[in-house]
């Protein structure tokens, strides 16, 4: 029961950032406003969901729910230690080509996450 509320919260904490935060950011902040603070905000994502989803590997119903999460852990700690930083240079030495890759790429391993999350919701 407790791995449900925990990836709830999760599901909404990713909606919350990709539909309302990140949006909103972009348009109201300039530039330099909006890359400093997703530069500042994007680690402590990261790492919050990825203690979050380590204590929902602990708490999960069965075995492969906790492969899910582990997988999904693994993922947050890769991106927040090797992808993040690789954005960021990107990014700052005007690689747009890499930066979109790149970028690209956290998009679609974040979407993952929140795929396995809100199947394992359902499925719980």
């Amino acid at each position: 029961m407790i791995t449900n509320y925990l990836l709830s919260a999760m599901i909404g904490i990713m909606l919350f950032f990709t539909v309302v935060v990140a949006p909103t950011v972009f348009k109201v902040l300039p530039v330099e406003y909006s890359s400093k603070y997703v530069r500042n905000f994007f680690p402590k994502y990261y790492a919050t969901l990825g203690l979050i989803t380590i204590i929902s590997a602990f708490t999960a119903p069965d075995g492969s729910s906790q492969l899910l999460l582990a997988i999904c852990a693994a993922l947050f700690a890769f991106t927040l230690f090797f992808l993040t930083g690789k954005i960021n240079l990107a990014k700052d030495e005007g690689k747009s080509r890499q930066f979109h890759i790149l970028h690209g790429l956290s998009v679609v391993i974040n979407l993952f996450q929140l795929l396995v999350f809100i199947y394992l919701v359902v499925a719980n």
